[in-house]
């Protein structure tokens, strides 16, 4: 890797993503050699993936390079790498490009899709949880419609014009909300010929309300927003199978070309390490310092970290708040070791959540109040505005929100390549 071997000890830190960026940002240099290994070469802002996927954004608004981050960090090393496995006998890091020793190991690897072991629903479905993923979710819905244009066949026609995703979460309810307005405001005009009227959105969750993390005045107002929007929504439904063209589900089946999977995550740790160290979900069990119980040296932290509090005793949720605050906290207890000085434990600061339904449609949790409606929606734009990374990045959204405001359209509606789905294949890849 051609890493210099210098006296100060190595942190090596697996994954880009909000925990490892919080990481590498505040870690001292002057006490530790950093390196960075990431199978991409930016970091990317997970919670507007959905924009990306609709032609809302384009996907260099939500990317930032890693290089360019820390391009003026002393002792900093970035390579673009899949992570293969860890010895812990020897603390090195295998990786495709080579081989990589490490004093201290800091795995940040996120998580990847759960699909409850429904094999053919994994084959078949669209994720969306990397940026290629969601490139290749905005070829398809665009594609499906030129299709839908030229399509003889009525019943295929509607299957074209029908999205069904499963999972209410926040992810769920976005990307439904962003659907509908694509249906009423901006496909009209690029569609004349199509009867929009056929086109359905389909959100299917297992709960019994959507935004079940949630308050129940978000739940409830959410509803409110998306069956306003003409969303049909499934809940105490699960999703059976899917073998690309038919959903089936405890309730009913459901034609449909597209089934978008946002229904639940799991941990993406890496090979090598003690089976007894992977808990629920696939999350590496770690203590209240972000340390792998039983290994030396060795820590998680994010989504792909299990740690059980007080008032998480199943494990943290899997937020980017989480991940960030994990991040912050184990570079200030690096730069305390350095100096002698003594550790501290991580404690959660739940500082609210929040979900958008479309335009002038947002619902807010805060831990002392609790909101909804276009002052919840200016303040979820507000928010997602501040935590991207790179001034450039900000005014670019800024600019695409501005204009989809004010002009009801969607800019970004290019098929850039053409996405070609491999029924059978399997999509998902890890973060790392």
């Amino acid at each position: 890797m051609k890493i210099p071997e210098i006296s100060l000890p190595r942190v090596v830190i697996l994954g880009g993503g909000f925990a490892g960026l919080n990481i590498a940002k505040r870690i001292d240099t002057k006490h530790y050699q950093v390196v960075m290994v990431d199978r991409h070469n930016y970091h990317t802002f997970q919670p507007l993936l959905y924009q990306v996927a609709t032609s809302g954004l384009e996907p260099d608004s939500i990317a930032y390079p890693l290089r360019k981050t820390f391009a003026d960090k002393k002792r900093f090393h970035f390579r673009m790498a899949e992570v293969k496995s860890v010895d812990e006998s020897t603390k090195i890091v295998q990786t495709s490009i080579g081989d990589i020793r490490y004093d201290h190991l800091i795995i940040a690897t996120g998580a990847r899709s759960n699909y409850f072991g429904m094999e053919n629903v994994e084959r078949n479905a669209m994720p969306m949880k990397t940026l290629t993923q969601s490139l290749d979710l905005r070829s398809l819905i665009l594609q499906n419609f030129e299709k839908a244009l030229y399509c003889n066949d009525i019943n295929e026609q509607k299957r074209l014009m029908t999205f069904v995703i499963v999972g209410g979460g926040p992810t769920g309810v976005e990307l439904a909300g962003a659907l509908a307005e694509l249906k009423t405001q901006v496909l009209p005009t690029d569609y004349p010929d199509l009867d929009l009227r056929d086109m359905e959105i389909h959100l299917v969750e297992a709960a019994p309300k959507v935004l079940s993390a949630m308050s129940d005045h978000a739940s409830r107002k959410a509803d409110r927003f998306l069956d306003k929007m003409g969303v049909h929504l499934w809940m105490n439904t699960f999703v059976k199978d899917y073998d690309g063209q038919t959903v089936i589900t405890s309730e009913r089946e459901i034609p449909a070309e597209t089934l978008i999977w946002a229904a639940g995550v799991m941990g993406a740790p890496i090979q090598g390490l003690n089976a007894s160290k992977i808990g629920a979900a696939n999350r590496i069990i770690v203590n209240t310092k972000c340390e792998v119980e039983g290994a030396d040296n060795v820590y998680a932290v994010g989504d792909v970290s299990l740690m059980a509090t007080k008032n998480f005793p199943k494990g943290l949720p899997m937020l980017g708040s989480v991940a960030m605050q994990q991040g912050t906290m184990l570079a200030k207890n690096f730069n305390a070791m350095a100096k002698g000085k003594k550790t501290r434990e991580f404690k959660y600061k739940d500082k609210g959540t929040m979900a958008t339904i479309g335009r002038n449609r947002a619902v807010v949790d805060l831990p002392f109040y609790k909101f909804s409606g276009t002052f919840a929606w200016f303040t979820w734009m507000f928010v997602h505005l501040m935590l991207l990374a790179g001034f450039r990045n900000r005014v670019v959204t800024f600019i695409n929100w501005a204009w989809g405001y004010l002009r009801y359209d969607q800019a970004n509606r290019l098929i850039v390549r053409t996405y070609r789905r491999n029924k059978g294949e399997v999509l998902e890849q890890n973060d790392v």
